[in-house]
């Protein structure tokens, strides 16, 4: 069997992994190798899951996609470092088989595969994916030289959880670094932004996407917060900073909310789209129970990007139309 030609070459989705790795060593360091191992098994139950799905369409010719490493990259560094496997692979086989391969394989989906997984097993396994949070290697050689974080280190408590139960802030500087509890890729505020630069750079993510969605989400924190109004646990709404620092802001910004398939193409709609994520992470994080809003509001946005899209495409062809019956 030619391994290499069961794969459909994807150049962009390579840039966005070369993007990743940096983030990766980060929480290899952060949270041990163990991290890898995780990001292996996730890649081959991703890759075979699509395999058979399209085997089952198209026969012989059955291609994977490239992207498909990108989803399973992108999935297993937003979960909890602790993460037991089972539930790893249980996300990503839901994520690539509903939220990818029943609409027929890559370039069809509405949403994206890797947050379909990880909204899965956040709403099944709600104990296992929001109550044990590793803290992680402070210094070197930190986690290089261990498998994972001792039994130990575990906390019940992110940098937002903390804030909405005593108010206390995480020193910005651990958050733009990422020596915080977390997920494995989405701390180090620091690695996400230059792998956002090289991205734009390459032309590979839309900053129209990364833009439109921090300066949103950064404008209503400053309002709420501003304003004094409260979260749901009876704390004020964070700050803007914090907010834009904290949980897996700017990691769904940056690598998320660009999805070139589920996202949409015109740069009028990316603003659209953008900021409604922005508005609409802030709010979910402020009033609901929920410690992380950006995985919602993203799926949310995915679902409605043909409305957008179509909404949008009517406008545009209304202010033309002046034009063109001054014409006839």
């Amino acid at each position: 069997m030619d391994i290499k030609g069961l794969f459909m070459k994807q150049k962009m989705m390579r840039t966005v992994l070369l993007s990743l790795v940096p983030v990766a060593l980060a929480a290899v360091f952060l949270f041990g190798w163990r991290i890898l191992m995780l990001a292996a098994l996730v890649a081959l139950a991703a890759s075979l899951t699509e395999y058979l799905v399209m085997r089952s369409i198209s026969g012989n010719k059955a291609k994977v996609s490239e992207a498909v490493f990108v989803s399973s990259a992108l999935f297993t560094l937003s979960l909890p470092p602790r993460t037991p496997v089972w539930i790893a692979l249980v996300g990503i086989v839901f994520g690539i088989l509903f939220g990818k391969a029943v609409f027929g394989g890559f370039g069809r989906n509405i949403f994206n595969p890797a947050l379909v997984g990880r909204c899965f097993i956040y709403i099944a396994f709600p104990s296992q994916m929001t109550m044990a949070w590793a803290q992680p290697f402070a210094s070197l050689p930190g986690g290089f030289a261990n498998w994972t974080v001792a039994a130990d280190a575990v906390t019940s408590a992110t940098p937002i959880i903390t804030y909405n139960t005593t108010g206390t802030i995480a020193p910005s500087l651990n958050l733009f670094l990422g020596t915080i509890a977390g997920s494995m890729g989405e701390t180090s505020a620091l690695l996400i932004l230059l792998a956002g630069i090289f991205l734009v750079y390459k032309k590979v993510a839309s900053w129209q996407l990364m833009v439109s969605t921090v300066v949103s989400g950064a404008l209503l924190s400053a309002v709420l917060h501003y304003a004094g109004v409260t979260h749901a646990t009876g704390m004020l709404a964070a700050p803007p900073l914090f907010a834009l620092l904290s949980g897996g802001f700017l990691f769904g910004a940056v690598f998320m909310v660009t999805d070139p398939v589920s996202a949409p193409k015109g740069k009028g709609e990316k603003w659209i789209a953008g900021s409604l994520v922005g508005l609409i992470t802030v709010i979910i994080r402020t009033f609901s129970l929920f410690t992380e809003g950006m995985m919602f509001a993203i799926l949310i946005v995915n679902a409605l990007t043909p409305l957008i899209e179509l909404q949008y495409g009517k406008l545009k062809a209304r202010r033309k139309l002046p034009g063109k019956e001054a014409v006839q």
